[in-house]
């Protein structure tokens, strides 16, 4: 039996930063089946000891975003001592800024910064998905930045938070078989509405384990390969009624990379809207 590979990321604010590029490196990686664990606001070496110890031990790797240079140094002498494998994400780049601007860096973790506008975007984004979460709050539809629309574990709830950190304004609506869509998903702006599916086999798949951890039978229609083919076909009839939204296909794919690629689709659609109504004018 294979062992479980951990990375311990390690920060003195959130740790939002060095968990993304984890996330995205490991998108390179995707069978490697590596665990993340991520320790906030380590911001004394009482709190940071401990995690080293245990990552020496587990032979994990360690990733870690400290601005503060004593801490950072205990870090750094810790891991050498302990031979833990280490990577500084962000303090080689203090280091380089400092001399390219030719200040002094005021070394205070992000959590400490006065907050931004851009902060309180995202709770404000993040409060919108949780009250538009699965299909509840259909009038949000048209306050929406994105709709996501598929069958149930197409993973819309985890992509809408994930979007709704970057502080778009996400509702989803989950398809019902043989129910129709409400009135107000009609209302919404089209171009704000993506299309969620799935492959058979694994949303089968999906949905038989999602049984098995609630203590259900998997003998349900809801796990069931035939009514689990009838739920994507009466999917893929709306998108086909609904042309211009794009359809993004999550199949073995990364939460990340499926809102990459939500996003992208969006902007390129963006801006052929944009490169029409420019020759228009022009025209």
């Amino acid at each position: 039996m294979e062992t479980s590979r951990f990375i311990d990321v390690l920060s003195d604010s959130t740790g939002e930063t060095a968990e993304k590029v984890v996330r995205a490196a490991l998108l390179q990686f995707p069978q490697a089946g590596a665990q993340i664990r991520l320790h906030t606001r380590v911001r004394t070496k009482e709190v940071a000891r401990p995690v080293l110890e245990r990552a020496a031990a587990e032979r994990a790797l360690v990733v870690f975003t400290i601005v503060s240079p004593e801490l950072r140094e205990f870090v750094h002498a810790m891991t050498a001592e302990l031979k833990i494998d280490s990577i500084d994400v962000i303090g080689a780049l203090i280091g380089k800024l400092a001399t390219f601007l030719d200040r002094e860096p005021i070394n205070l973790p992000s959590a400490m910064l006065p907050l931004s506008d851009e902060y309180f975007r995202r709770i404000e984004a993040v409060e919108f998905a949780v009250k538009s979460d699965d299909g509840k709050e259909p009038r949000n539809f048209r306050k929406a930045d994105i709709i996501l629309v598929g069958v149930s574990r197409t993973s819309k709830t985890p992509l809408s938070t994930l979007l709704a950190q970057r502080g778009l304004r996400v509702a989803n609506l989950p398809l019902v078989l043989g129910v129709a869509p409400p009135p107000e998903l009609a209302e919404a702006p089209p171009e704000r509405c993506v299309g969620l599916t799935i492959g058979l086999e694994q949303l089968c798949e999906i949905r038989a384990a999602r049984l098995r951890q609630l203590g259900m039978p998997g003998e349900t229609n809801y796990a069931m390969r035939e009514h689990v083919r009838k739920e994507l076909e009466f999917a893929h009839a709306l998108f086909r009624a609904n042309p211009q939204w794009p359809v993004v296909d999550v199949t073995g794919r990364a939460i990340e990379e499926t809102a990459v690629i939500i996003l992208e689709t969006i902007k390129e659609r963006d801006e052929r809207v944009k490169a029409v109504q420019s020759s228009l004018v022009s025209g």
